[in-house]
């Protein structure tokens, strides 16, 4: 294939935390790589970075390929890869291989590591394969959007529930030599929308393709389409199947940012319960009765909308839809946004929560938890957003209400079902 030149910057930040009580690793060493030519090439050292007390590096600027090769298909590769190597006191070190950079955008790798007293809970090599716009994959076997279901198992069939986890079997579904891995649901679906799509494209492409994995996600969880064949998890990594999900691979601020405003949306049909079983391809290598990723990129580019594209592919007849019941979580959105004035329970039950974050994050400032929205509140708001990839807009909105909700079940290990 022809050789990449890279001619322009994109962004990289490196999150560390211990895979043991979700705590940030301070002064952790992380040191990035060039992508090495040939085998026998020795790595070239381009960045060495330390974490802060957020367990976080400064975002470094590294060379990549134009932007302009991910706006059509192209037989170069349109991101840099690097290499990690991340050490730190007391954990066992980690190594990464192929996290992706692309032109203009910040790339986010979150890496866990071992505590050396508990070593082997997550895994320490990580090798992160080509993205799937880039890459060979298996095409998807065409499956009917509405599934039959029975009425039984642990997923309450009369509404849609928002799981907490998801469970990803990481091979084809009759592979019982693959791994299953326990993945928080928005977690999940910001590492499928970062191996499936370009984080370049126009934002209305990205809502419409993460709208359609939402949607195809939560089908597989309401109708418990692999529990009731006997497996033990809800989601393949296999494209022929589901969709791809790579283990440890990066993710990308902007993608995160939509996940995190639209995580309880999925697309519906008038008088079908079930979220619609949303199949999508490439639709440049793969043709398929559902969605073009690339078709939607263009479409944005015409200025069509996410619904727009979504109606283009599905018919005029899909709408988005959204629930409420969302597991894991303490207390639902209050329905408006908290900002410097706020007063009342919501405010109060966010205050605290932010406390106990401060106890693993002690960037966000301590405040007193008076059921008052001020300054100092509004402040310690302003530093959780910039930790956690949000805009630092100092207002409790509905993205940052969930990921405060999130951050604070994840340090005190909360699971309330929703």
């Amino acid at each position: 294939m022809p050789e990449n030149v890279n001619s322009e910057i994109g962004r990289l930040l490196v999150s560390v935390t211990s895979s043991v009580g979700f705590i940030p690793i301070k002064n952790a060493t992380v040191k990035i790589y060039a992508e090495r030519q040939s085998a026998d090439q020795e790595r070239v050292l381009v960045e060495t970075l330390n974490t802060n007390e957020s367990g976080q590096t400064d975002r470094v600027d590294l060379p990549t390929p134009p932007r302009s090769l991910s706006q059509e298909p192209s037989e170069i590769r349109p991101y840099a890869e690097y290499d990690m190597e991340i050490s730190a006191e007391g954990y066992e070190p980690v190594s990464i291989s192929g996290s992706e950079v692309m032109s203009d955008e910040l790339a986010v790798q979150n890496v866990e590591m071992n505590p050396l007293e508990e070593p082997n809970l997550v895994q320490s090599d990580i090798l992160i394969p080509d993205h799937t716009l880039y890459g060979e994959y298996e095409a998807k076997i065409p499956e009917e959007e509405i599934k039959e279901v029975n009425e039984s198992g642990e997923i309450v069939l009369s509404r849609v529930v928002i799981p907490e986890y998801v469970v990803v079997h990481d091979g084809r579904p009759e592979d019982r030599s693959a791994k299953n891995y326990y993945v928080r649901y928005k977690d999940y679906i910001k590492n499928v929308a970062s191996s499936e799509i370009y984080s370049t494209w126009p934002e209305q492409a990205i809502y419409a393709n993460v709208l359609c994995i939402m949607s195809f996600t939560l089908n597989r969880v309401y109708t418990e389409f692999y529990r009731g064949k006997g497996y033990d998890f809800t989601i393949t990594s296999n494209t022929a199947f589901d969709q791809k999900w790579i283990y440890g691979r990066n993710i990308y601020e902007n993608i995160s940012y939509v996940v995190d405003s639209i995580f309880n949306n999925y697309l519906s049909r008038p008088g079908v319960t079930q979220p619609i079983f949303t199949s999508y391809c490439d639709g440049n290598r793969v043709t398929c009765k559902g969605l073009s990723q690339w078709g939607s990129k263009y479409l944005a580019d015409q200025g069509y909308s996410a619904i727009e594209i979504i109606r283009y592919y599905y018919g005029n007849d899909m709408f988005i839809n959204s629930t409420n019941y969302i597991s894991g979580i303490p207390s639902s959105y209050p329905g408006y946004d908290l900002t410097v004035g706020s007063r009342g329970a919501k405010v109060l039950q966010m205050q605290q929560q932010l406390n106990r974050i401060a106890q693993n994050y002690p960037a966000i400032p301590k405040i007193a938890a008076d059921g008052i929205f001020g300054v100092n509140t509004k402040r310690a708001v302003q530093t959780f957003q910039g930790i956690f990839l949000l805009p630092q807009s100092g207002i409790v909105d509905y993205p940052t209400w969930y990921q405060i909700s999130n951050v604070y079940v994840a340090v005190t290990r909360i699971s309330e079902p929703g």
